[in-house]
């Protein structure tokens, strides 16, 4: 039995009470929970639309509970990327029973709303990688490490001993005197009889009691030694000394939220005693920043990059840039208070584009979960997988699934174009000849110029170019500067085209259709191509060529505009010349 199968047979029982509604959540999440593998996308699409409509007959707590379960191993980051945009009980509870790889964890941690990251704190579990990404996110304060034990029981020697050797009551104190000289003793009572139950006037110290005491010297001396104390006539005990100044690592980062006047109630540890209390929703006009923040506080508003001063110890103290979200409760829709992230303001242009990309790829984050949420709803009707379904209303499911693809694929550009810019995507190494490709692409697109009386006039002198890149990349890089111009060439144009290999170089100059050469920025031309077999995509011939022009220069070359002509260059794979063999090396003897 295949996995669609079982899903598929889930799925054509109704839930009609909150047993059966807690029986099929827990079908549905270990059939979901499974490693992801080929399956029909528009099953799985309406288990998590079953998953929603389950949700709303069983109460957050008892699936936080069921989500929760021993013996839950979710491997699908896929269904663990869903739970940890739930309720924080069921993130919670999702997280802590996940078991991905680290590849898997280092796609989707980016992707999981701040709240949920700080979940995976406390989990000393993860890979390597998942650590990386967290730090790199700033998030950083996972569970304590376990104490070193050997130094626990070091730290604990001393004090046992002497705790051991300490008699269980004092020996009673007997005076002993002496007569100028004379060594007898003399401790007799006054009538001249001895005391039996006298004891010895001097008693000798038991081994025990004086290894104890040496163990406490020893200590001494080797706090003393530790602290760099050059000794003296009157050595102190390390009792009540001062403690050394403790020098705090520059906080670069954290977490925090607020009550709802504004007030910080909780940060990270560490830095809680520091901050609590501070208010962040008044506006000071002292030049201390907090006023972006205080006009956000008012209007209930998320606050992106605001600039605050905080004022305090040297770990704190400072600029710093303010990224936090209203909570509001899920009952009543009450203001209850903020969550964010503080970070250490910079100057420079690099991290506000930073800045400016991570705010577009959240939100490419967030719009991508109603369009998958459409475009899986429209396959379900299409596919008539609950039933028979009329033609049209098939037709049409099949035009939003079609709509839906294009803006996820559009989503997709964005997000390439950001890490791009920001340096956080780099092309994968390889070989591929880029002139090959070209050939290739030219003759399928004339075939689509042919209907409008247009062609591309091309001057190909280059027969092999080999790029230190991927197939895939080059493809998709020759593709966009090609059928852009393609899909902005008019009817009846001529566009020359011209490929050669020089310098360690593969240079391709396309003359600009008339439509994209009169533009003042051709990376900024928002005019849209027809939605035929070419077209420019969603956003405009401009939004293409900038993708490509930032993947050019991720594989180390550029596009650029030469009045009325493009021109991508793109550096050579560098090959291995040949060494001459020792046995042909001009003026070796022969053996």
């Amino acid at each position: 039995m295949h996995f669609d199968d079982r899903l598929a047979t889930v799925l054509r029982h109704r839930a009609t009470g909150e047993r059966a509604g807690k029986t099929q959540f827990r079908q549905l999440i270990d059939l979901l929970g499974e490693r992801p593998q080929a399956g029909d996308p528009a099953l799985k699409a309406a288990a998590y639309l079953r998953l929603i409509a389950l949700a709303e007959m069983i109460p957050v707590d008892e699936r936080a509970r069921i989500v929760g379960e021993n013996g839950w191993r979710f491997r699908n980051p896929e269904l663990v990327k869903w739970f940890g945009e739930a309720h924080p009980k069921i993130a919670a509870a999702a997280l802590y029973r996940a078991h991905l790889t680290g590849e898997e964890w280092e796609s989707l941690i980016p992707r999981l709303p701040i709240r949920a990251r700080g979940f995976l704190r406390h989990r000393r579990d993860l890979p390597e990688a998942a650590v990386r990404v967290l730090d790199r996110l700033g998030v950083q304060d996972r569970a304590l490490p376990l104490p070193d034990m050997l130094e626990l029981l070091d730290e604990a020697e001393p004090t046992e001993a002497i705790k051991a050797d300490l008699p269980a009551e004092p020996p009673p104190l007997v005076l002993s005197a002496a007569n100028d000289g004379d060594d007898t003793n003399t401790d007799v009572p006054p009538d001249g009889e001895p005391e039996e139950d006298v004891p010895a006037a001097t008693p000798a110290p038991s081994p025990a009691t004086t290894g104890g005491i040496r163990a406490l010297v020893d200590r001494i001396e080797a706090y003393k030694r530790n602290r760099g104390s050059t000794g003296g006539e009157a050595p102190s005990l390390p009792l009540g000394d001062p403690e050394p100044a403790v020098q705090r690592k520059p906080v670069a980062s954290f977490l925090f939220g607020t009550d709802a006047e504004g007030r910080i109630d909780w940060a990270e540890d560490g830095i809680a005693p520091m901050v609590v209390g501070t208010a962040l929703a008044q506006r000071r006009g002292d030049g201390a920043g907090g006023d972006d923040f205080a006009a956000a506080f008012l209007n209930r508003r998320p606050v992106r990059s605001a600039m605050l001063t905080l004022r305090g110890g040297e770990a704190i103290a400072g600029e710093w840039t303010v990224d936090a979200a209203p909570r509001f409760t899920r009952g009543e829709g009450r203001f209850y208070g903020y969550v964010g992230r503080f970070r250490r303001a910079v100057a420079a242009s690099d991290d506000r584009r930073h800045d400016s990309a991570d705010r577009l790829r959240q939100l490419l984050h967030e719009l991508r979960t109603p369009v998958n949420a459409m475009q899986g709803n429209a396959e379900v009707i299409q596919q008539q997988v609950f039933g028979p379904t009329p033609h049209e209303y098939r037709a049409l499911a099949a035009s939003i699934a079609g709509d839906s693809a294009r803006i996820l694929a559009g989503f997709d550009e964005l997000d390439r174009l950001a890490r791009l810019e920001t340096g956080t995507l780099e092309l994968e190494p390889g070989t591929a000849d880029f002139a090959a490709i070209a050939h290739a692409q030219i003759d399928q697109l004339q075939s689509v110029l042919k209907p409008r009386v247009a062609s591309f006039a091309t001057q190909l002198e280059a027969d092999a170019a080999l790029l230190p890149i991927t197939s895939g990349d080059a493809e998709m890089l020759a593709w966009r500067v090609l059928a852009t111009i393609a899909g902005a060439t008019g009817a009846g144009e001529t566009i020359k085209l011209y490929l050669r290999t020089e310098d360690g170089q593969a240079t391709l100059r396309a003359q600009l259709p008339a439509t994209l050469a009169s533009a003042n920025d051709v990376f900024s031309h928002e005019a849209r191509g027809g939605t035929g077999a070419v077209s420019a995509g969603i956003f405009g011939a401009g939004f293409s060529l900038r993708l490509a022009r930032a993947e050019a220069r991720a594989a180390g070359g550029e596009l650029s505009r030469d009045d009325q002509w493009l021109i991508l260059s793109l550096p050579l794979l560098t090959g291995e010349e040949a060494l001459p063999s020792p046995a042909n090396t001009p003026g070796r003897a022969a053996g």
